[in-house]
């Protein structure tokens, strides 16, 4: 078996029902707006995200599970159409940074630069808000000197800033944006390293006083693999052949196949029996097929069909209806497999995700006393999944979309009064 039944929950057979979706947009919205904190300018910290070492007064700002993720997403909800009134909250990307900073200099952090937990999203957002030289030079110091980050992985390292240059060069058409995107590209080439038991080629990751081999979607391989992928008209034809030449070869020989089933290990050199069979977008086939989903060409396909067959057959996960690993970020690989065969089945069983999602949304919340206010780990991000499954797209938050309209500045695009 390539899942873990213990980490996974039977799906609940409630048809599809856009008025239920529609409404549990509105509330997760309306109950966000209402449990902001002006005075710290954050959310309450939901349990589940909550650290050891967190004081009580920690105020989260990460894009991944902080404020900076929540503007966003309300941003985006209002750009894209998902809500009528724009959620109007008084924070400020200033704001934002200095707390993010304190955070970092507190831990002896040297990730300003993090896509998902330092300052580039959020001076991507104060930019969207009011484009001007200096935050631009901010961006460019962040992007260029994360460059030869040893990371190596979405979260922290290089390629969360490779995707960042993107956006932005998508954004302006501004050619400095594609010069670092090419500079960042040829220094991950570089540290490209080969596994002769494997026969492949894998990056290996520094990261919180470790050495890793990640495969998966936010720390590993595929999730590098990404914005390489969606930035290849950036790159001349050989560049690009090299890359679709090593991603193919990667993912394909790491791959561990059941029946019509695939999935992967987390790790490439961990001994394969240490490693937890993991079903969600953070590890696994859900993140795999999410990451691959725009690659070109069907090279890939039976593959990931075999991974999305894996997520079906796994279930919803038991953890929520979160994005990083729970039942909507699973869902955005059904949503990404519709996208590329036209399948009905695939949006089909999207919906049915969304739906056993609704109700964990709302089990959760009687559990716990309150919403989990958070991008990635809670229920903004999975409003964001419902809106997709509503227009029958894939377009996962902050990876395959961040300008949306005024979505990346703010509530309004106009910044606080």
């Amino acid at each position: 078996m390539l899942h873990d039944p213990d980490r996974h929950e039977p799906l609940a057979a409630l048809p599809w029902d856009e008025g239920r979706a529609r409404a549990t947009i509105e509330r997760i919205v309306a109950d966000t707006v209402a449990r902001f904190d002006p005075v710290h300018g954050c959310w309450p910290t939901h349990p589940l995200d909550r650290h050891e070492d967190d004081r009580a007064d920690a105020v989260a700002t990460t894009l991944y599970d902080g404020a900076a993720g929540v503007v966003w997403a309300l941003g985006y909800l209002h750009a894209v159409g998902a809500v009528a009134a724009r959620p109007a909250v008084p924070i400020e990307c200033d704001r934002l940074l200095q707390i993010n900073r304190a955070w970092h200099d507190e831990f002896g952090a040297t990730g300003l630069a993090s896509w998902l937990m330092g300052q580039t999203p959020i001076h991507m957002m104060a930019l969207a808000a009011s484009p001007n030289a200096g935050t631009e030079a901010a961006l460019e110091a962040l992007i260029e000197g994360n460059i030869a980050n040893p990371a190596r992985e979405l979260m922290w390292g290089s390629p969360g800033t490779l995707l960042a240059a993107l956006f932005l060069f998508e954004r302006t058409g501004r050619a400095r944006w594609a010069e670092l995107f090419r500079a960042t590209a040829q220094q991950l080439r570089s540290e490209l390293e080969w596994s002769e038991a494997h026969r492949c080629a894998y990056w290996r990751q520094h990261l919180y006083g470790r050495e890793s081999t990640y495969l998966d979607a936010v720390h590993g391989f595929v999730a590098t693999a990404l914005p390489l992928i969606r930035g290849r008209h950036l790159l001349d034809a050989a560049q690009w052949e090299a890359w679709r030449a090593t991603i193919v070869e990667t993912i394909s020989r790491t791959a561990d196949r059941e029946g019509d089933q695939a999935n992967w290990r987390p790790q490439l050199e961990a001994p394969t029996a240490t490693q937890k069979r993991l079903v969600q977008f953070c590890h696994g086939s859900p993140g795999f097929v999410i990451c691959l989903g725009a690659f070109p060409g069907t090279e890939l396909d039976p593959l990931l069909l075999a991974a999305g067959e894996t997520v079906w057959s796994a279930g919803p996960l038991a953890k929520g209806s979160n994005l990083c690993h729970g039942t909507g970020g699973n869902g955005y690989a059904f949503l990404k497999l519709h996208g590329r065969s036209g399948d009905p089945r695939w949006l089909e069983r999207a919906r049915a995700f969304a739906m056993h999602g609704i109700a964990q949304t709302e089990r959760d919340a009687r559990r716990y006393g309150q919403g989990r206010y958070s991008l990635w780990t809670g229920d903004p991000g999975f409003a964001i999944y419902l809106w997709d499954c509503l227009r029958a797209e894939g377009q996962f938050p902050t990876l395959d979309v961040f300008f949306a309209g005024g979505a990346g500045a703010g509530y309004d695009g106009s910044g606080p009064e």
